[in-house]
């Protein structure tokens, strides 16, 4: 079987690729930045001289022609269901439609809460192509939203995905979790092959498979950090944990000595049996809110399972995986995140030589100590100049510095410490 790259190192290695015929689901929260990952896969797909059908119930013509120009060509194909729907025929998305038509093939649905009427579009670029076909479903939620029933939705699902996986064709699917039922999200779990979950917490973002059709590798099921590069590179990590607790046959011996079956658990719950036996096998993970409706029907409390799943504590930062992590810029310093939790806000700005920033580097007014790693750097704070070599300290109150320079010939680093 040749496997097929989603375009992302790091994610290839750590779920072993995709295989032909995958329907991959992303189910995302917002403001993860699920959108490069489509893009990654796309360049991948286009290096590769497949074609694409993006299938957009989110995103208007002229938008996608602006974010993907780099890979517009006779094998790109857009299914276009925003317009005539959430587009609503406005003037502005219909704009120059024709000039649009021929640059690209694209199909505008006029009626794209039919789902007879997508499925035909869907065949009929089909018939037009002639190499391996990846799919971007934009938005399972879009169509739910258009159609406004989720069993039809499923339905629909429920068809095409194992039609594309006969076909040896692989889609991704985007589908916002918040806005869709347990229910629904386990039996689309239960129909496709992959579902990978992006998620927020404070400045993190996170990845962990739910489920893993074809594979044996179980690392993928931990949750893992990834950041995004100023070009827009996407690297995953893995989170140091403590051996972590085996969670489904912790719950699988909890309903057997409750002689209950999986059929039963799943009617209390509102899941599929399938489900239900998946997670005991540790084949895909509960979301928090169905393993503790899980717990409540087993009439255990959530902590006596979790009570063995503790994160690691590392009292020790190294700097080199300080500087590894994503960067914010200001101008043209680089400031890195070393601490943010209840206590302290760190950072460590890396200034390169014969730079200045007319702005401080954290927005944020509470006092702060500075103290100068390496390099020489001067400073204007309340209209006086002032500068700090190599081992001095700064204690900025209550205004804010308004430039800073480095005159020197070597790069600059220095702590910031706020509470």
């Amino acid at each position: 079987m040749q496997k097929i790259s989603s375009g992302i190192r790091d994610l290839d290695n750590l779920i072993d690729y995709i295989y032909p015929g995958d329907n991959v689901v992303w189910e995302v929260d917002s403001g993860t930045s699920y959108e490069i990952f489509i893009k990654k896969f796309i360049e991948s797909s286009f290096s590769e001289s497949k074609d694409i059908v993006y299938i957009s119930f989110n995103k208007s013509a002229h938008t996608l022609l602006k974010e993907f120009s780099n890979y517009i060509n006779d094998k790109f194909h857009i299914i276009d269901c925003f317009t005539s729907g959430k587009g609503k025929n406005d003037a502005t998305f219909l704009r120059d439609y024709e000039k649009i038509s021929k640059k690209i093939d694209i199909t505008r649905l006029s009626n794209p809460s039919n789902l007879e009427e997508l499925t035909n579009a869907i065949a009929t670029v089909e018939s037009k192509t002639s190499s391996q076909i990846s799919y971007i479903f934009d938005s399972l939620t879009g169509i739910q939203n258009l159609i406004k029933d989720e069993s039809q939705t499923c339905s629909f699902f429920t068809y095409m995905c194992p039609r594309l996986f006969d076909l040896d064709s692989v889609a991704y699917w985007i589908l916002e979790k918040d806005a869709h039922s347990q229910k629904f999200k386990a039996n689309i779990r239960h129909i496709t092959q992959v579902v990978l979950e992006l998620y927020r917490r404070k400045d993190n973002f996170f990845l962990k498979a739910l489920k893993l059709s074809r594979r044996k590798n179980s690392e993928a099921f931990k949750p893992h950090i990834y950041e995004i590069t100023d070009n827009e590179e996407i690297q995953i990590k893995k989170i140091v944990q403590t051996p972590s607790l085996d969670i489904g046959s912790k719950l699988r011996e909890i309903r057997l000595s409750r002689n209950m079956s999986q059929k039963e658990l799943a009617e209390k719950v509102n899941l599929t049996p399938g489900f239900i036996s998946q997670m005991e096998n540790n084949q895909i993970v509960p979301s928090i809110t169905s393993f503790i409706q899980i717990c409540e029907a087993l009439g255990v409390k959530p902590s006596e399972i979790l009570s063995e799943n503790k994160t690691e504590e590392k009292p020790i930062i190294k700097k080199e995986e300080i500087l590894r992590k994503i960067s914010q810029k200001i101008s043209t310093a680089d400031v890195y995140k070393v601490l943010s939790d209840d206590n302290f806000q760190v950072h460590i700005v890396v200034m390169p030589p014969n730079s200045s920033v007319k702005a401080h580097f954290l927005k944020k007014k509470d006092p702060e100590i500075a103290f100068l790693i390496k390099g020489e750097l001067s400073l204007t704070l309340n209209g006086s100049n002032y500068s700090l070599r190599e081992g001095d300290f700064l204690y900025i109150k209550k205004s804010i510095p308004e430039n800073w320079q480095n005159k020197g010939g070597e790069k600059a680093e220095l702590l910031l410490i706020s509470r």
